[in-house]
């Protein structure tokens, strides 16, 4: 029977979701009465345990055991290659139309449990609700949007120009190999699955690692893909930590890597893949500080709740996260008060419940990184809003933290240009448009930015200058975030990415094969 529930999606934020919470709050009392589970690796379809087990506590309260998992070693690590590269040939010489249609049927067993994987999200990350769902729906239409994609050209093989009348040519994408994918905690599920697809739709075989933050997810994932009909050793899990990814980094029998996550730990994948016999694919998207900017022209209300939502959903932890916010003079004092009055009704607590927008930030080490920031920020600016963690009852059990404002701090102050990863905003004014943009242009990275302003030539000026690779103007949902497959592309620039073709696009999948031409001479 068809659901007839609304979709969630990052944009549709006035919907009646009613029904869903109905469901979902079903679901989210059964999966947590049945935590605490083992779970093994998988690899070549069978489960693993060669390495060390460990257990994972959810952040919404450290009492509550996830499950215990295995962090992979060397010969873990090794025989999931193994059994990778024992699976690609099988899986390469695959039709191209058997692929697409057995990602389509992998869509079809995630949407038969995505309540179920939404609710294992949330209590693994801290996410609210309504992230969580959206999250699943948007890995559902990942596939669909990929295989179509592939299905529209062909799979990517066409025909060439000839230089001879009795010769026939033809260009083709093939697999790479055996490909490295790893993802990090914030979405466990869409950027796992996101690349999981396009590294599988493109021929190859995959040894996929979840953060160690996210190793639930990662095993209902591995689960979903078997149950949708991927082949023994095309999909291979791994838990772990930084030595198991290391370990992955090390192996010579991967053929290519697909990671998101920051902007260190990226650069290092680079530079390890590079210093091969020869380079290896790599296709890596890093973070962002994403700025956005209110002209005096701009719908004020409309500007705050989006900045309000980019900042601090998902607790601050989204690469595209607006932790920026640009405001025209003029209208500074204005926009801050409604920013102000709509961040201070925000509802911090367990995200399992309904009303909650704001859950724990992931771990002590963000805890820690916040309460860095806040006293920066008070030595050299002022905190108009939050700047405390905060205690008492669940709080004393996970890290909880207000979210922040904060304005007066120098132009070149670090707050303004690295990546936090926290509910964390710095509010600055600015006198013209182009001065601002050029100040939110000079960081090292160029994700998303965001503009508000019903002004026809500052709207023209800002899509020609920002240096970012998903631009949005007048959101509501979302002054730097919400984009969906096929939707918005999601393309990092500079030191946001390495391949200058983004997810969510037309181009991701074809970054997980190589071009080939064929001339045949007619007899």
């Amino acid at each position: 029977m068809k659901d007839t529930r609304p979709r969630v999606t990052y944009s549709n934020i006035t919907a009646d979701f009613s029904s869903v919470h109905e469901l979902l709050g079903q679901r989210i009392d059964a999966v947590t009465q049945a935590l605490g589970k083992f779970h093994p690796n998988v690899i070549g379809g069978q489960p693993s345990g060669d390495g060390q087990r460990y257990e994972a506590h959810s952040p919404i309260d450290h009492r509550m055991l996830l499950g215990s998992f295995i962090s992979t070693d060397k010969t873990g690590v090794h025989a999931a290659v193994q059994a990778a590269r024992s699976a690609s040939e099988a899986w390469a010489k695959k039709p191209w139309q058997q692929r697409i249609a057995t990602l389509r049927n992998v869509a079809k067993a995630i949407e038969r449990e995505k309540y179920d994987l939404a609710a294992v999200c949330l209590l693994e990350v801290g996410k609210s609700r309504m992230e969580a769902m959206g999250e699943v729906e948007e890995a559902i239409d990942l596939i669909g949007y990929y295989c179509d994609e592939m299905e529209a050209n062909n799979g990517y093989v066409r025909p060439l120009r000839r230089a001879l009348e009795q010769e026939s040519t033809l260009d083709i994408l093939r697999p790479v190999g055996v490909f490295g994918v790893i993802v990090p905690f914030n979405f466990p599920v869409a950027l796992a699955i996101g690349m999981l697809t396009g590294a599988l739709l493109g021929g190859n075989t995959v040894v996929f690692k979840p953060s160690p933050l996210a190793g639930l997810t990662g095993s209902h994932i591995a689960r979903l893909f078997q149950q949708g009909g991927i082949p023994d050793g095309a999909l291979n899990l791994v838990c772990g930590d930084a030595g198991t990814g290391q370990a992955m980094l090390d192996h010579a029998g991967i053929d290519g890597f697909a990671f998101i996550g920051s902007h260190a730990v990226g650069m290092h994948i680079l530079r390890s893949v590079a210093a091969g016999r020869y380079n290896r694919p790599v296709i890596i998207e890093m973070g962002g500080k994403n700025p956005s900017y209110v002209t005096r022209h701009a719908d004020l209300d409309t500007a705050a709740e989006g900045v309000m939502r980019s900042a601090f959903g998902l607790q601050g932890q989204k690469c595209s996260s607006g932790s920026k916010v640009y405001v025209q003079d003029s209208v500074f004092d204005a926009f801050m008060q409604l920013l102000l009055d709509k961040s201070k009704a925000l509802h911090i607590g367990n995200p399992a419940d309904q009303q909650v927008f704001m859950g724990p930030v992931i771990n002590e080490k963000a805890g820690e990184r916040f309460v860095r920031a806040c006293e920066d920020a008070r030595r050299e600016g002022n905190i108009v809003l939050g700047g405390a963690r905060l205690s008492g009852g669940l709080f004393d059990h996970g890290v909880y933290v207000q979210p922040t404002i904060v304005t007066g701090l120098p132009a070149a102050h670090r707050l303004h240009k690295e990546e936090l990863f926290l509910p964390f905003l710095c509010a600055q004014p600015f006198d013209t448009l182009a001065a601002a943009i050029r100040d939110g242009n000079d960081i090292d990275y160029g994700l998303t930015a965001g503009v508000y302003t019903t002004d026809a030539s500052e709207l023209d000026y800002f899509l020609a200058h920002a240096e970012a690779g998903a631009l949005y103007a007048n959101r509501a949902s979302g002054a730097t975030t919400g984009a969906w497959p096929g939707v918005q592309t999601f393309c990092g620039w500079k030191g946001s990415g390495t391949t200058s073709k983004g997810g969510l696009g037309p181009y991701y999948v074809p970054q997980f094969m190589r071009e080939q031409s064929h001339t045949l001479m007619n007899a």
